[in-house]
């Protein structure tokens, strides 16, 4: 068991996912591998065991197939009536009967039965599909039985097409089945299914023929049983780890082999692969392959990189899952505390390199996994590969990667910088004796001593191991050589000063050693420091940006700052080709990536470059955006040190950054479709006020002035003037009433375009109001319109036009709504910053609940 705390946090979700558990319903599905297995019958003896218990449970839909077996199970069970779907009038045929999901949803029982979960619905249904029924159902919780076979997996609808030959076209999505509380497998074997196939149980004698004929071949239900198998196990084995970690359990449960292998550079971290591969195919198991990233690798050469790299392209394209872990220079603990939480079963490594006292001095990660794996099988390959062309120099080195043989930092190293650090212990050896030597009587052994720790402390820290190593024994001699008699000489005359040296030696080893193990943890944590800060500045710059060109030249400036590489977005045009950026190139950008190359990242969904397997001969890398949606652009890179760029750990960096810029060009793009689908929409809602207020409102005056036209034209001579005057007066006011609403719509379509431009001066209100009475005596006639200035002084700023036809509609709503005779009110005050003009009627108001339509167009 763990002694670690638990994570607050996975305690949260864990309590957040209990609770809406808790809420819904439960679901069990009844699982088959075909039709005829006993899906429906399992389902049903169960129901009656839950309704012998007291359950409430009801038959939603179940398909009997006329079985006598399986109708006899449905006495005393109660059954809902099913809907007919009714379509223009008729009755579809009667043999289609439809699960009814609101009748059941009123019902709400506490169980209820739906068979065929893959079933597609009628037309005129709530759903198009049946497992939409079954989760409306489950959200309401009320608790549901269904049947479904391997064949309607989504996931696997290709490879049943494969084996069997038949296209399924009614699925379900895998996320449903993997959701479900319970999954009981019904499981029988061929001969007996085909047995039950021929006596007619299944399917009728005509249809039972050409079933076994055609989908129901013996080959084909093998197939089928091993498919509904494996996807039972799976699920099994997914439960399994799942209550491994609610429960803290760290040994590994062996129900099903996985192995994990550690994965080393050059031809020998191969010969791991494919020995693993082999291992894995026999035991029909997946496999893991595993790369530590230690403080060592800091100081790996280029040479090694590749090869890492190498190793795990290989490891991929044989089907392993490839994992880069972060680990301490000797990692067998964080190894196996990965191994545990993937309940892995074996793991495979190369033999260690040390022999004799180097093994037993230093140990090797062979021997602490072996020592502490307990139940964890640890499978040691041996062998003696071919170094691969130009991989000898580091081909003795690659075995560190297993901490079989401690690398040398300074050998890994430039040669001046390598002496440098050994000139470096000689002068603190001698920095050292110089501080002791004036202070000698003054101070005994022990201090000496310490003084020249220190010296080995300082060369640790910043020349590292091995110079640290030979400043202790420059030390342990120079501290012979001066202070022990016979002075200036190596000899000894006392024996216990032998002692003083071996443990001044001792020190100082375990002093250099864990000072450059200090150094070396700390070079790594700054390094993952600095990968987190450049990823985390990114992803806030482009969450705060809108627009596109901003956001692609933070991702560039970003991308080749951190790779020091040149870079470019590719993004596709409407027709899906891809084109050059048509924005200022900045100083890192990257001009003239080749579009074909990048059309065919875009097209696959795929790397493609430098260091990869497609088209490797150009310099550059390119990488996929991929986003929710698909394929939103490419990523071009060229690096100005390819093998850097090239390393396990700055790929999965570069992936990174790749995968973030992708989701902000998708947030951007899902931005710009939200907006587009408001203005449409905006435009629709102002297309239609416009066409209301044109059929609506010009239609009375329209009719008036035609009615009024048509009355003197054909009354010419026969009316008297005064009845004439007054029928062109009428037109003449509805022409001008169709003319205020002409330009209402028209200053409207101005308002939502934004192209309205407000013309501020200064006007008396008096002259204003004025106005606006004078536009409207023709509608106001003997109403009696009552205004009260006397609490408005002085000059207002405003758009006299605008104003003039705001309060013109006012008033005109007002002598429209209102009974006739009664007054309307206009009253108006000032203050300081604010004008207050009212409109005051007596109307009978806005119904409670439309008060905001009085802000609608027209």
């Amino acid at each position: 068991m763990s002694d670690e705390r638990p994570d607050p946090d996975a305690l949260l979700e864990k309590v957040r996912l209990e609770a809406a558990r808790a809420a819904r319903g439960r679901l069990k599905i009844f699982f088959g591998a075909a039709a005829g297995v006993g899906k429906t019958y399992a389902m049903l003896q169960a129901a009656q065991a839950r309704r012998a218990e007291g359950v409430d449970v009801v038959v939603g839909y179940v398909e009997g197939h006329q079985r006598p077996e399986t109708n006899a199970l449905l006495t005393g069970l109660e059954q809902m009536p099913t809907r007919r779907v009714v379509r223009e009038g008729a009755t579809l045929a009667q043999n289609v009967r439809e699960f009814d999901i609101d009748a059941a949803l009123a019902r709400r029982p506490t169980l209820i039965l739906v068979d065929e979960l893959a079933h597609t619905n009628a037309a005129g249904s709530r759903h198009p599909k049946r497992h939409r029924d079954i989760e409306d159902l489950l959200e309401a919780g009320i608790d549901v039985y269904t049947t479904v076979n391997v064949q309607h997996l989504e996931s696997l609808n290709d490879v049943i097409e494969q084996v069997t030959g038949v296209r399924v076209r009614e699925t379900v999505p895998d996320s449903l089945i993997e959701a479900a509380d319970e999954v009981e497998l019904i499981d029988l074997p061929p001969d007996e299914l085909l047995a039950r196939l021929r006596e007619g149980k299944i399917y009728l004698p005509g249809q039972a023929q050409q079933a076994v004929a055609n989908f129901f071949r013996k080959g084909n239900l093998l197939a089928l049983r091993e498919l509904a198998l494996r996807s039972t196990a799976d699920r099994v084995d997914q439960q399994v780890r799942s209550y491994r970690e609610d429960n803290a359990i760290e040994d590994a449960w062996p129900v099903r082999e996985r192995i994990l292998v550690c994965l080393v550079p050059g031809p020998f971290g191969e010969k791991l692969v494919r020995s693993a591969k082999r291992l894995a195919s026999l035991l029909r198991a997946p496999w893991i392959g595993v790369h530590v990233e230690t403080p060592r690798n800091l100081d790996a050469s280029p040479a090694e990189r590749e090869s890492v790299l190498r190793t795990l392209r290989l490891a991929e394209s044989l089907g392993a899952e490839t994992i880069t872990l972060t680990g301490e220079a000797e990692f067998s603990d964080d190894l196996l505390e990965f191994a545990r939480a993937r309940n892995v079963t074996r793991i495979l490594l190369g033999k260690p390199t040390r022999t004799g006292w180097r093994r037993w001095l230093f140990g090797s990660v062979v021997d602490s996994l072996v020592a502490a794996s307990d139940d964890i099988e640890v499978h040691v390959v041996g062998g003696e590969p071919t170094p691969a062309p130009g991989t000898q120099p580091f081909l003795a080195r690659s075995t560190q990667y297993l901490g079989l043989e401690p690398p040398s930092a300074a050998a890994q190293q430039s040669p001046r910088r390598r002496w440098a650090g050994f000139g470096w212990a000689v002068v603190a050896t001698v920095g050292s004796s110089l501080v002791a030597w004036p202070m000698w009587s003054l101070l005994d052994f022990t201090t000496v001593e310490m003084i020249y720790l220190l010296g080995v402390v300082v060369v640790a820290v910043y020349c590292g191991r091995w110079p640290s190593i030979v400043a202790a024994i420059l030390g342990v001699l120079a501290f012979n050589l001066i202070f022990v008699p016979p002075y200036w000489t190596f000899a000894v005359d006392d024996p216990r000063y032998i002692v003083t040296f071996g443990v001044m030696l001792v020190l100082g080893l375990v002093i250099s050693s864990l000072t450059a193990s200090v150094r070396r943890q700390a070079r790594v944590a700054g390094h993952r420091e600095r990968r987190t800060a450049a990823l985390y500045a990114m992803t806030r710059e482009l969450a705060a940006i809108r627009d596109r060109d901003a956001m692609l030249d933070r991702a560039v400036h970003h991308v080749s700052e951190v790779f020091d590489a040149q870079a470019v977005v590719l993004l596709p045009d409407a027709a899906r080709h891809l084109e050059h950026p048509r924005a200022l190139s900045l100083s890192g950008s990257l001009r003239g990536a080749d579009l074909s190359i990048g059309q065919w990242v875009l097209d696959h969904s795929r790397m493609a470059g430098l260091g990869t397997d497609t088209l490797a001969g150009t310099d550059t890398l390119f990488l996929p955006l991929a986003g929710s949606a698909g394929t939103v652009g490419v990523l071009a890179l060229l690096p100005a040190d390819a093998r850097r760029t090239l390393s396990p750990e700055q790929l999965h960096l570069l992936e990174t950054f790749a995968s973030q810029i992708a989701v902000a060009l998708e947030r951007e793009q899902l931005t710009l479709e939200a907006r587009d689908a408001e203005l449409k929409a905006s435009t629709e809602r102002l297309r239609n006020a416009l066409l209301a207020a044109i059929s609506h409102d010009m239609r009375t005056p329209l009719s008036v002035v035609a009615g009024a036209a048509s009355t003197l034209a054909e009354s010419e001579g026969r009316l008297d003037p005064v009845a004439r005057r007054e029928l062109a007066e009428s037109i003449v006011d509805q022409a001008h009433r169709m003319t205020r609403l002409i330009e209402n719509i028209l200053r409207m379509t101005r308002l939502e375009s934004g192209s309205v431009e407000l013309d501020r001066q200064w006007y008396p209100l008096e002259e204003l109001i004025g106005s606006v009475l004078t536009r409207l005596r023709g509608p106001i006639g003997e109403r009696a319109i009552e205004v009260d200035l006397a609490q408005a002084r002085g000059l207002v700023e405003l758009d006299g036009v605008l104003f003039e036809e705001v309060l013109a509609n006012l008033l005109e709503n007002a002598l429209r709504y209102t009974p006739a005779g009664s007054p309307i009110r206009l009253h108006a005050s000032t203050t300081d910053s604010t004008v207050t003009l009212v409109v005051e009627d007596r109307g009978p108001g806005f119904p409670p609940g439309d008060e905001e339509r009085v802000f609608e167009k027209f």
